[in-house]
């Protein structure tokens, strides 16, 4: 059994007991709620310079402990302060150290400072209740892992998505993924450089595969941005957002760091 496998298994064991139906109704009307608020896929369909997802991540099965106490709150405020487009939020205990707590704590940040930096759940998204979870704590988009979803599971979460007016970023690793997600009409893409299957990070993947991804579909590079070289690396290839965590992390200048990476060279 591969990582990917693991996890996986481990979620759908977790969530389990959560589950329940999850009513077209009941979506839309905790949609409404986000209505006027900035779009994930808005504030990545920038034009104008490569846009950053800076993530909120304790831990991961790749680097270990990289930060086990920071408070999701005050990463926030760095991340917004620093500019960020778009926060992604960890919510995922067990192998990345996050909690639901921390998405809401997050979007409720954000509220009070009259931010609009827009979340995006960041978990192993499987059934709507998830969906409904993300869309209660203020989430504007969710994650789907395409090599971990059924064609049913993709259809029944995107669908979930749409009614609460949230939206989707697919995540593939391999082209038969890309072919596989382009079947469900995706407005952005993620091409994660790092196999969930090994955990080895390669930015090549993002170069061989973002030009077979149709132009209208937003574009986004996850993982293994270490350095603004990186972000500069996949932009050169079409990117239209990078999606940072363990680096940003760790820096000691979040605001630097940010601003390099949508510098031009």
């Amino acid at each position: 059994m591969d990582k990917l496998d693991e996890i996986m298994e481990w979620k759908r064991k977790e969530i389990a007991p959560k589950i329940r139906p999850v009513s077209n109704h009941e979506l839309n009307q905790l949609g409404k709620r986000l209505q006027g608020k900035t779009s994930f896929l808005d504030v990545l369909a920038n034009p104008e310079e490569l846009s950053v997802i800076a993530e909120i991540k304790r831990k991961s099965p790749s680097a270990g402990m990289i930060a086990e106490n920071a408070s999701a709150v005050e990463q926030a405020r760095a991340y917004v302060n620093a500019k960020a487009d778009a926060l992604s939020v960890l919510t995922d205990d067990k192998f990345f150290g996050g909690q639901m707590e921390d998405l809401w704590e997050v979007n409720d940040f954000l509220t009070q400072h009259q931010r609009s930096t827009p979340t995006i759940r960041k978990d192993f998204m499987i059934e709507p209740i998830q969906v409904l979870e993300a869309v209660e704590a203020g989430s504007q988009a969710i994650l789907l892992i395409v090599r971990a979803l059924s064609d049913d599971e993709l259809k029944r979460l995107r669908e979930c998505a749409d009614h609460a007016n949230i939206d989707c970023l697919y995540e593939i690793h391999t082209e038969a993924e890309l072919e596989k997600a382009i079947l469900h009409n995706p407005r952005i893409i993620g091409v994660n450089n790092r196999d969930l299957a090994r955990f080895v990070t390669d930015l090549s993947v993002t170069e061989e595969l973002f030009p077979l991804i149709p132009a209208e579909i937003i574009k986004v590079s996850e993982s293994g941005i270490l350095c603004p070289e990186d972000a500069w690396r996949v932009r050169d290839v079409g990117a239209d957002a990078v999606l940072c965590g363990e680096a940003l992390m760790r820096a000691e200048d979040t605001e630097s760091f940010i601003q390099e990476m949508k510098d031009e060279e």
